[in-house]
């Protein structure tokens, strides 16, 4: 019998034991591989190449103050900048406020936005259906085969931020890689629906002629309302996007707290699993040291079998995070992660070495104090 088949045996010698420590760091990996998913999805990953030529302007204050309208003509006046479009965020909710019936709901301007957006991909008499019609809505074709719908089916939407309930026509569905769950209406309805809004926009998305101007073109915005009663702030999207999460709080901050906090919590667990097993095996550890075992000996199999638990909870912790994920972009726009969030191998590597070195450390105290264990003491021990 090899050193290997003999941890592998004395992993699971006591059954009962073995099974909970594993499935502890089962939902401990499953949880940890999901913020490192997440925290790789929104500051890791890198944009969409068609987005590299899109900026984004909003007020400098915050995001929750408009913009005037007359801004658009401005924006578009600076030398390299191809369209711009109006965009202002509406709500989340659909029918009801449950979570599965939310996603994002934009207002924007039909006849240029998809000039702006040129990765959304559209056939062109439902461009066309779309900008004719006053009460459309264009949505993405993963976020219509959730809910079943089919062009000219009419829904409602829910106002939240606005004082209305708009009741709309869908009239073109758009691929995109990534899918974004996202649905967009015609501002104009939103504006004769909501007096006091009219002649103004949440923000603008632009499409400069090359990723070279960006810089510039950003720049040039903002020093044409640097002194204006509503001063900009303009970004790249990604940069947009990150700012729109930081609006929950300090993201950054609540995920390392969870993944430390979890970290922590598996070396608990798989400590206490392995000073439990030593404790009762003081007998057995003698007699192994009797037979010719080796202090190194008896020291790779205690840790062998903190390592090998830890790394099958760990194991089974990835595959779960992964149909997790699967099952969470489906309602990405409802919890307000990306949907693209998925398991990538870098991040299933990381888990998985996080989940040996775990077992590794919580391993070496108990079978240390198992190698040093004095062969006639160990033979007298009784427990």
């Amino acid at each position: 019998m090899t050193l290997g088949s003999f941890v592998v045996r004395n992993a699971f010698r006591n059954k009962r034991r073995s099974v909970l420590t594993v499935a502890s760091i089962t939902f401990s990996l499953l949880l940890l591989t999901l913020m490192m998913s997440i925290w790789r999805s929104f500051y890791i990953d890198p944009v969409a190449p068609e987005s590299a030529n899109r900026i984004i302007t909003r007020n400098r204050v915050s995001l929750s103050f408009f913009l005037p309208g007359y801004y658009r003509e401005k924006i578009r006046s600076i030398p390299g900048v191809v369209a711009v479009a109006p965009e202002t965020w509406f709500g989340l909710h659909y029918k009801d406020d449950r979570p599965e019936n939310a996603f994002p709901q934009v207002a924007t301007d039909p006849d240029e936005y998809l000039n702006v957006v040129l990765d959304k991909i559209v056939p062109p008499d439902q461009v066309a259906a779309w900008q004719h019609d006053r009460a459309g809505a264009l949505v993405d074709v993963a976020l219509a085969k959730k809910f079943g719908w089919k062009i000219g089916d009419k829904i409602t939407l829910m106002g939240t931020i606005f004082p209305l309930n708009p009741e709309l026509t869908i009239r073109a569905m758009y691929r995109r890689d990534p899918p974004q769950n996202t649905l967009y209406f015609n501002q104009k309805y939103l504006e004769e629906g909501v007096g006091w809004f009219k002649g103004q926009a949440g923000f603008y998305a632009t499409r400069v002629a090359n990723p070279d101007d960006v810089a510039r073109v950003s720049a040039a915005i903002d020093d044409t309302f640097r002194n204006s009663p509503q001063p900009t702030k303009t970004e790249s999207e990604k940069a947009f996007q990150l700012s729109f999460i930081a609006t929950l709080g300090n993201v950054k901050a609540f995920i390392l707290a969870i993944c430390g906090a979890v970290v922590f919590a598996i070396l608990l667990v798989s400590a206490n699993t392995m000073a439990m097993s030593v404790r009762s095996r003081t007998r057995e550890v003698a007699v192994l040291k009797t037979l010719g075992f080796t202090r190194g000996s008896v020291l790779s199999l205690f840790v062998g079998e903190a390592v090998a638990l830890a790394v099958l909870g760990g194991v089974f912790g990835i595959l779960l995070a992964a149909g997790t994920m699967r099952l969470m972009t489906l309602v990405s726009g409802t919890i307000g992660l990306p949907a693209s969030l998925k398991l990538t191998v870098p991040t299933a590597a990381v888990a998985l070495l996080v989940a040996a070195f775990v077992g590794f450390v919580s391993g070496c105290i108990p079978a240390y104090d198992a190698a040093r264990t004095n062969i006639v003491e160990g033979l007298r021990h009784i427990g």
